[in-house]
């Protein structure tokens, strides 16, 4: 069993993994009580030990220095966490990987706003919400004949993926979006109402309805009170129990804060003649209406002097594995491509089942060339994929849009469409 100090932010998810791992390693994991974030991190002695500067970070009983909240929470476990055969371990590694590639950027884009951590970007919010419920939507498929997620018994992989979405859980994921997901929510109940998990992060009050953003006009008001005493020193009282907050964000990683404040930089397409296609009235269309009402209305207003169709083919499809990682693959580059949306459509297609499948899709967007080489921000795993113009006057052409557009397509080789991604 591993002992040691535990440098860190008390009262954070990525420290509760650590803690909660611990419980079932049986070692003595103490947080340092004297360390205070943005002061003790910087100095040199810190630093000599942990030259990122980042927390949580560890120190042994032995003098051995680990970061990265995953690998403490490894080292500190029990061999029972880690999984019981090599399957199981490479699974739990798996799903290590899965909480903080594929959940924590959307968890993070979504919630963070609404905890007061970054101010509130509509559209990045509205598409990290989308993403977390295309998540939501496999995980509870996967869920559905499973207690945990590796074995028949809790493993890492449950404590970290129930720690990433903790946040989620009690600020944003109200009773209208965890409905559609009962087996996730029955798996989540499970594991942090385990004894060893209640230890360290209490009981979990579900988030009861939908949030409200903190207005940044409210908390520049409680400073001016403040200064001025009286009434208005007691309004602040709850702001003082808040001061942590602050810091937070300097603990973020670059995945969390590129893709939930990304900085403003010039439209590429631009530059690009408007046309008379208007994107948002097709994507409105197509949302709200079904398909043999959407297409036709996608052809009627569809401007093929300025805007094109493009098929793109994944090069690598004798490497994809599971159906879920597959999607993934989808769902990531469109995370990705966030500055492309107002100009661009796509509908991307899974052909197949586990071990044995393929990804291909339309696009649709402003201009003839190949937009990704517009600017090097959209230049996002395209070269994973072979291009291919298509020409709306050609028939043949036509068909496959419109079976892409209403996933009643199949893939070259005649596999059937087993889930889609839309792009919007």
């Amino acid at each position: 069993m591993a002992s040691g100090t535990l440098y860190t932010i008390p009262d954070n998810f990525r420290t509760y993994k650590v803690l909660i791992a611990a419980q079932y390693g049986g070692g003595g994991v103490k947080v340092a009580p004297e360390f205070v974030f943005g002061e003790t991190n910087k100095t040199p002695d810190f630093l000599k030990k942990f030259p990122h500067g980042k927390v949580p970070a560890f120190m042994s009983s032995k003098g051995e220095y680990i970061t990265e909240s995953n690998a403490i929470a490894y080292f500190v476990s029990s061999s029972e966490l880690r999984g019981k055969t090599d399957t199981d371990k490479a699974h739990v590694i798996q799903w290590l990987s899965y909480a903080d590639t594929e959940v924590l950027p959307y968890t993070s884009a979504f919630v963070f706003p609404y905890m007061g951590m970054i101010e509130l970007n509509k559209q990045a919010v509205a598409n990290a919400k989308n993403e977390l419920k295309n998540v939501f939507q496999q995980l509870n498929q996967y869920l559905l004949t499973r207690t945990y997620l590796v074995g028949e018994e809790i493993t890492l992989a449950d404590i970290v993926l129930a720690c990433t979405l903790l946040n989620a859980y009690k600020y944003v994921l109200d009773p209208n979006f965890r409905k559609p997901y009962q087996n996730v929510n029955r798996w989540f109940s499970t594991i942090t109402n385990q004894p060893k998990v209640k230890n360290v992060i209490g009981t979990v009050k579900l988030c009861e309805k939908e949030p409200e953003v903190p207005k940044s006009s409210e908390s520049g008001g409680k400073k001016e009170g403040k200064k001025k005493g009286g009434s208005g020193d007691q309004k602040e009282l709850p702001p003082k129990q808040e001061q942590p907050k602050p810091a937070q964000p300097e603990e973020l990683d670059e995945t969390e804060l590129a893709l939930a404040a990304e900085p403003k930089s010039k439209d590429p397409f631009s530059a690009l003649p408007p046309g008379s296609f208007n994107m948002d009235d097709f994507k409105r269309a197509y949302s709200n209406q079904d398909t043999d009402k959407s297409i036709p209305y996608f052809w009627e207003k569809f401007d093929k002097d300025n805007y094109s169709i493009w098929l793109g083919e994944y090069k690598y499809n004798d490497e994809l594995k599971k159906v879920f990682m597959s999607c993934n693959l989808i769902t990531g580059m469109f995370q990705r491509l966030d500055k492309m949306r107002k100009h661009a459509f796509a509908s991307v297609c899974l052909f197949g089942k586990d071990d044995d499948s393929t990804i291909s899709g339309i696009w649709i967007w402003r201009g003839h060339n190949l937009a990704f080489e517009l600017s090097p921000d959209l230049q996002v795993d395209y070269e994973s994929y072979t291009w291919s113009k298509l020409n709306s006057d050609d028939a043949s052409h036509k068909k496959m849009i419109n079976e892409y557009l209403d996933w009643t397509c199949k893939d070259k080789a005649g596999r059937s469409f087993t889930q889609g991604k839309i792009f919007k």
